[in-house]
């Protein structure tokens, strides 16, 4: 899975086969340490690996040396242009650097970044976005295209590689789901950084879970990525969560599976309300386990004979099941409890 060559971020290795990595960044202003190291304690306890701060002045720079020691999560500072920040960040103990060499002001101001990287053991993930690529790169191919977009990465690559750096991890996204595919098929045939994954500006949480679940899935499941972020106009714990759901939807990432049916006709219970309450509750739990909340007992237990426990409605009552077998019947109003009970046993209840 994912590429050979390898970075990492503090102590999280990203790519040489190390397990696929969530990421989110935070929405408050940096330079307010209170309300930033909230926000990435937040982000730690929903399940984020690596959490990106937005570097846009000298303060926020220096609040990264702050922000590190009350997190337990590599910190990454996010900059454009402006190479001195990149080199503040650096001093301060940011774990990565996010910015594009091609765009901070010539050589010598990409040497200064490389070489405090290189001293500090730093790497840098070149952030390649559909709006951000030259304009001499787009007049040759006419356009954002995948071309464009990989092309647009060897020419910040090169610039970092003249100053004896390789530490780098690439970024390849657009706000459209096949272009961004597309784009990171193309960098996975031809190179092998470690890739991190993301449709950007995906859109609000229905619609960008969605296109990042379509993009981010697709990429994962052909063995492309290394490290991946949900991108939403939502609060970022829904980030987190969201990708999350994406490793362990893909076999990626230990966890819970709810197996809940669509319903029909057939459905006994009202099974929307209880199957939100188990996923909840599973939640919850952290247990890796499948569960399965079916709304009816003809068809329930078989179609779901995979899960490890599960419940199926019924006229006023409903079934326990686990492994596909009946366990017992139970009122309707005990179904939730008696399910739990059965679970957090690991035994049959009756």
């Amino acid at each position: 899975m994912g590429s050979r060559k390898f970075i990492y971020a503090g102590n999280v290795k990203i790519g040489g086969g190390a397990p696929i990595t969530v990421q989110s960044m935070t929405s408050t202003k940096t330079s307010d340490i209170p309300e930033t190291a909230a926000q990435i304690k937040l982000l730690e306890e929903t399940g984020c690996d690596i959490i990106r701060v937005a570097v846009p002045d000298e303060a926020a720079a220096n609040a990264i040396y702050e922000l590190k020691k009350n997190s337990a999560v590599p910190i990454v500072a996010d900059i454009h242009f402006d190479y001195k920040l990149a080199i503040r960040a650096a001093e301060a103990g940011a774990d990565k650097i996010r910015i594009n060499p091609g765009n901070i002001g010539g050589a010598e101001k990409v040497r200064a970044v490389a070489e405090i990287c290189t001293r500090k053991g730093i790497p840098v993930r070149i952030g390649v976005n559909g709006g951000s690529i030259g304009k001499a790169i787009l007049d040759k191919h006419g356009g954002v295209t995948a071309e464009a977009m990989y092309d647009s990465a060897i020419e910040h690559i090169s610039l970092l590689n003249r100053y004896d750096f390789d530490d780098i991890c690439i970024s390849a996204k657009a706000s459209s789901t096949p272009l961004t595919i597309a784009a990171y098929r193309l960098l996975s045939e031809r190179m092998d950084y470690p890739l991190h994954l993301g449709v950007t500006e995906a859109g609000t949480e229905y619609m960008g879970v969605v296109k990042s679940a379509i993009g981010i899935g697709t990429l994962l499941s052909e063995g492309i990525g290394d490290t991946i972020r949900v991108s939403l106009t939502a609060q970022h714990e829904r980030e987190v969560t969201a990708g999350l759901a994406i490793l362990r939807a893909l076999g990626l990432r230990d966890g819970y599976e709810l197996i809940s049916c669509p319903t029909c006709g057939r459905c006994g219970i009202d099974l929307l309300p209880i199957a939100e309450s188990v996923d909840k509750r599973l939640a919850e739990l952290g247990r890796s386990i499948t569960v399965a909340v079916m709304g009816c007992a003809v068809n329930g237990p078989g179609e779901a004979a995979q899960a490890d426990y599960g419940i199926a409605g019924g006229v006023g009552e409903g079934v326990l099941f686990k492994k596909g077998k009946v366990v017992k019947k139970v009122p309707m109003e005990m179904l939730f409890d008696e399910l739990f009970l059965m679970i957090e046993s690991g035994e049959n209840t009756h």
